[in-house]
């Protein structure tokens, strides 16, 4: 079979007009950004009052190094409902060229389920991370500035909390020493860059409902502490004007197509493992605006993107979700059942049996914690068996959750259809949506609450400066946040070794971040990193360009 990149170049594509009036966009709300791209005006959403669509998350198994096929069974799904005879329209986080250049690669789905132009949404796309990145970086040149101009405020230059950001994964910037050389050069200070997607300002640009909003959150930012311990804002530096009009452009979605031309918002790309991995809650609003259903995603496994779908962005928004897919495959399965990662291809029926607990906790969770309807795609690959595939089915089947045959991959939306009906019915029946903790919970017990209850940890550990945090954050007032747990997405502890279902762990929190802007509190444990590093051998080494342009490498 043809490599992604290359079923995506010789895919026919449509005019992005035409997908904009698929998706029921009229012409004044459109911003061409070429021929195959756009910008869609967030004033739609005051001007079509129409009832909203159902709203169906794709979330996926604690996954493997290479993913599970998550984004591609979402595009899938959108693809098959619209088979099926509905309108369906796919919302979508647009890839981070850290993990392009890194170990993954693109993230614009694969096989014969993808958005495209695939190179575009992959690379530089319509520039939001680059505005999103400038936005970041002039609150940090602001903050030094104003330290260097006389620092009225009394900021504490040790108790500076915003970090700078780039769009890759760059080691050597984790952690620096700015301000060096003449005394017109700075005022010398430890520093250090996030990756763009972990930016609180990304997490912003995520959640906020409009302009306004977007300014309000904008001001909140904490940036660090005076002397006396207080704390100081964007607003208290006179930065969040500046920083709404860098991201007035990026704050419009982004509108483009799958390869069968359905309409897809791809916009916004905060992490799931160190943020809270869903695309804005303007492109999903527009999608539930404009289809029957929205087909959208969270980053890798259930116990991260999901729980922080439900927990931070459901809960900040009011969405209730009607039905949750949960994309497992065999050979993930068998990885965390104990199969060394060279024999995934070969059929393991035991590994298989002993990997298999891990997805059955991720139902137990959607089922019995959220209480949203849920069904398992098993992402078929070629190697897969059929005893492999039955064992699977038979063991959801004991459950009380059905298990489809997902081979959208291979056949596009006709491969999915089987996933449609089932996804069609579930958001029928009757749905008793709830969020694993209330507000009212201090810091400390929403952590002990999403350790005990998602992830099945005996114990939460802090360390003793987390633990000061944690009682200075709800003495400031912001004890009612929500938490954005950032943890390894590879397993329900903090330790990426621990697959498949562990138990008798604990999870250790290191420290805590406060984004006052975003409204939630980072929980950082174990080794969690927010500025990752490219491996050995990286995916930017298989990139190029050839002289009419054509790019390769790209998967």
């Amino acid at each position: 079979m043809l490599k992604d990149i290359q079923i995506a170049q010789q895919a026919p594509i449509k005019p992005i007009e035409e997908i904009a009036r698929k998706a029921g966009i009229e012409e004044k709300y459109l911003e061409l950004c070429g021929k195959t791209k756009a910008k869609v005006d967030h004033h739609l959403l005051l001007q079509n009052k129409g009832p909203d669509g159902k709203l169906v998350l794709v979330s996926a198994i604690n996954p493997t190094a290479a993913g599970e096929g998550k984004t591609t069974t979402t595009v899938g799904l959108a693809d098959a409902l619209c088979s099926v005879g509905k309108k369906a329209i796919v919302a979508l986080r647009e890839p981070s060229l850290g993990p392009v250049f890194g170990v993954k690669g693109g993230a614009a789905g694969g096989g014969m389920a993808q958005v495209i132009p695939m190179e575009d949404i992959n690379l530089h796309f319509t520039g939001d991370f680059h505005a999103i990145g400038a936005a970041n970086n002039l609150l940090a040149t602001l903050l030094d500035n104003h330290i260097y101009q006389g620092n009225a405020l009394g900021i504490h230059p040790k108790r500076i909390t915003w970090r700078r950001c780039m769009d890759m994964n760059d080691r050597q910037l984790r952690g620096i020493v700015s301000g060096l050389g003449k005394e017109t050069d700075g005022v010398p200070r430890e520093d250090g860059f996030d990756v763009t997607a972990a930016s609180e300002i990304m997490a912003i640009l995520c959640l906020a409902a409009d302009i306004g909003d977007l300014k309000q959150r904008l001001a909140r930012i904490v940036v660090g502490y005076t002397y006396d311990n207080k704390p100081v804002r964007a607003a208290d530096l006179n930065a969040h004007g500046a920083l709404a009009a860098l991201l007035k452009d990026a704050f419009k979605p982004n509108l483009v197509q799958t390869l069968e031309g359905t309409p897809a918002f791809i916009h916004g790309g905060p992490f799931a493992n160190i943020a809270h991995g869903c695309n804005s809650l303007m492109a999903t609003r527009m999608a539930l605006r404009l289809g029957d259903y929205a087909i959208t995603e969270a980053g890798f496994g259930a116990d991260l993107g999901a729980q922080k779908f439900f927990d931070i962005k459901c809960r900040v928004a009011g969405l209730r979700p009607n039905a949750v897919v949960l994309v497992a495959t065999a050979r993930a399965l068998k990885l965390h059942g104990g199969a060394d990662k060279r024999t995934l291809h070969m059929e393991d029926l035991e590994a298989l049996t002993r990997g298999l607990p891990n997805l059955l906790r991720h139902v137990d969770n959607i089922k019995n914690i959220y209480h949203v309807p849920a069904v398992v795609a098993i992402n078929r690959f070629p190697d897969d068996t059929a005893a492999e595939l039955a064992l699977i089915k038979t063991k959801c089947r004991e459950q009380g959750i059905s298990a489809v045959l997902s081979e959208v991959w291979e056949k596009g939306g006709k491969g999915g259809e089987s996933l449609a009906q089932e996804v069609i019915r579930l958001c029928e029946e009757p749905n008793d949506f709830r969020f694993c903790y209330e507000d009212n919970l201090p810091i400390l017990e929403k952590i002990r609450t999403i350790a005990a209850k998602i992830y099945r940890a005996d114990d939460v550990v802090l360390t003793l400066e987390a633990s000061k945090q944690a009682q200075r954050l709800d003495a400031l007032g912001f004890g009612s946040l929500p938490v954005c747990m950032a943890k390894t997405q590879y397993s329900f502890s903090d330790d990426a070794a621990l697959l498949g279902a562990p138990e008798g762990f604990v999870i250790n929190i290191r420290a805590l971040r406060l984004s006052a802007g975003a409204g939630f509190i980072v929980a950082m444990t174990g080794e969690i990193l927010t500025m990752p590093g490219l491996p050995r051998i990286s995916a930017a080494e298989m990139i190029d360009i050839d002289d009419h342009g054509k790019i390769s490498g790209l998967f």
